[in-house]
């Protein structure tokens, strides 16, 4: 009677300890993704200069949605005269329907006090497909057309049909290191507007990462006083979340 009492107990404990001894389920992952950057270089001396860059990336996923907002200040200095001020405001949806392809809509908001243009708005739709998508490589192609507000250093406003272009490159060459490469195009019969950024970022600790960028904004009908291109070339610290 003992020993058959003995067999019910260890029938009965062994569920339980099997249970116990279970990995705890994972949790679910975050929808919400992004990075923050900071950047920030002072010379003194014969020449006083500073320079300071922030940037912000917020993606949020759900089901076939992509929805994601990015954001970036430029400030610089020398001997006390400003020589750069520039400000950019992108938001994005992005609609799956395939692996492969999506549709899109996109607005961008750019300000710069040291170009032709002081404020320049578009609003743009259109498809997008993954054509490379591993491990280490990611381009995604994009076309499309829209609107574009745009108002003059000298206070004139041009409004514009445009047709929009944009390549995205990203190669994971090492499991700490990794190079970007985006091209846009948006061409109107009044201005073309073009920005390269180019970047490469290697992971510090943990999330934390070391970014150098250099960004090119081009366009292409300017005054003759007034450069079509500016450049920046930044190093800055990135926190992804």
């Amino acid at each position: 009677m003992k020993l058959r009492n003995l067999f019910v107990v260890a029938a009965l404990a062994a569920p339980v300890s099997l249970l116990a001894q279970a990995p705890a389920p994972a949790a679910p992952e975050s929808p919400w993704s992004g990075s923050v950057t900071l950047g920030y270089l002072a010379t003194s001396g014969n020449t006083e200069t500073s320079t300071l860059n922030t940037g912000l990336e917020v993606a949020y996923t759900k089901g076939n949605w992509v929805h994601g907002f990015d954001g970036s200040a430029i400030n610089a200095t020398e001997n006390n005269v400003k020589t750069a001020e520039s400000y950019s405001a992108n938001w994005r949806s992005e609609r799956n329907f395939t692996d492969q392809d999506f549709l899109f809509g996109r607005l961008s908001w750019r300000k710069n006090l040291f170009s032709a243009y002081n404020t320049q708005f578009s609003q743009t739709i259109g498809y997008g497909r993954r054509l490379i998508d591993s491990d280490k490589h990611k381009l995604n192609g994009e076309i499309g057309a829209g609107a574009r507000q745009s108002e003059t250093q000298d206070g004139l406003s041009e409004n514009d049909t445009i047709f929009r272009g944009g390549m995205y490159y990203a190669w994971q060459f090492t499991e700490t290191a990794q190079f970007r490469q985006d091209l846009t195009v948006e061409a109107g019969e009044l201005n073309t507007y073009v920005e390269s950024f180019t970047a490469l970022s290697a992971q510090l600790i943990g999330d934390l990462a070391l970014v150098a960028s250099f960004t090119v904004k081009y366009n292409s009908d300017v005054p003759s006083s007034t450069e079509k291109s500016d450049t920046y070339t930044a190093i800055s610290l990135e926190y992804k979340f």
